[in-house]
């Protein structure tokens, strides 16, 4: 038989047949939305790092989450932008039963029960230097300390009605306590997404402008407790010691710059994995989008779908309202 007797171009040759050799699909339900919340009635703010995403009070959050959900988006998580007037060294705020968070967890879940609520455990939002972490006089972050206070953020998210909260904060031992503080307070069912492998990263930058938190952190660090973007090897060990604590999903935080991190950690877990496409990475695809040198809705899917590819189970992207309505106009 002459050359070539395998043809790969076969199950190329139509887009029917694309569609069905196609390895991985991306659908909504590997969606959750990430949201900014305002306090207070009627709002909306514009994020000029972020063109295309919006601070919302709740109301109106719900109006658009509410078509969004009836197309089959399932989950959002949810992240604070608190006043001044509310942030101190101590972070107490995170915790208040009536505090911004926690009034949104209940209103959206009143509204749509069947939505799945997730909600950032971290104390940044809630310092007034805009660190993880509680600190002493010399700016170093308690571990320890930051723990306790972690736990009653999670408890007050959970008694709000959260679904699952997701501690983003690095610290060592967070998810044991917070688990254990769960099951003690007979939240059992109270899900807990751990930012396990989470990297100082560079593209953090628009979310802190968002939340409000970059003035304050200043040119602070955050290294001292998240991952070097050079380690591998780390993150797996992190991971691991997560799940042992009992971490129900993980997270790799960036998404895209992290693929590797993906992939080896859906080698290693019989867990979920999610990804977080992060405000830098939503910035740069975006502008480059506005500039007319890429195509939106192709861009955006050819990224999401490689999230998929290197095996996330889902995927937080600030373009789920948009490829929500894509995939079920």
């Amino acid at each position: 038989m002459e050359y070539p007797f395998t043809r790969k171009r076969r199950l190329r040759a139509s887009q029917a047949i694309r569609n069905l050799s196609q390895e991985n699909n991306l659908t909504v339900n590997d969606l959750i939305w990430p949201v900014f919340v305002l306090d207070g009635f009627n709002r909306s703010e514009t994020i000029a790092s972020m063109p295309g995403v919006q601070r919302m009070s709740v109301d109106v959050l719900l109006d658009q989450l509410t078509p969004l959900h009836e197309k089959g988006l399932n989950a959002i998580a949810i992240f604070p932008v608190v006043d001044d007037e509310y942030k101190s060294d101590d972070a107490v705020e995170a915790w208040n039963p009536e505090g911004l968070v926690q009034k949104t967890v209940k209103t959206i879940k009143s509204a749509l029960p069947e939505l799945v609520v997730i909600t950032d455990v971290a104390l940044d939002p809630y310092t007034s230097h805009g660190q993880d972490g509680i600190i002493n006089e010399q700016g170093d972050i308690l571990n320890d300390v930051t723990i306790k206070a972690l736990v009653m953020q999670a408890l007050s998210h959970a008694k709000a009605g959260a679904d699952v909260v997701a501690p983003s904060d690095m610290m060592d031992g967070r998810i044991g306590s917070i688990r254990d503080a769960l099951e003690l307070k007979k939240h059992h069912n109270t899900a807990i997404l751990a930012y396990s492998a989470k990297y100082a990263s560079v593209f953090y930058g628009p979310f802190r402008d968002a939340v409000g938190s970059a003035g304050n952190l200043g040119k602070s660090s955050k290294a001292s407790y998240q991952m070097n973007p050079a380690n591998a090897l780390e993150a797996i060990d992190e991971i691991a010691m997560d799940i042992a604590e009992g971490a129900d999903m993980v997270m790799v935080k960036p998404g895209m710059p992290y693929l590797d991190i993906i992939k080896t950690a859906k080698d290693h877990f019989n867990v979920p994995i999610c990804a977080y496409q992060v405000s830098g990475e939503y910035a740069m695809l975006q502008s480059a989008i506005d500039n007319g040198f890429l195509e939106e809705q192709k861009a955006v899917m050819e990224a999401l779908l490689c999230f998929k590819r290197a095996g996330t189970d889902a995927i937080l992207t600030y373009y789920a309202d948009r490829v929500t309505q894509w995939l079920n106009p």
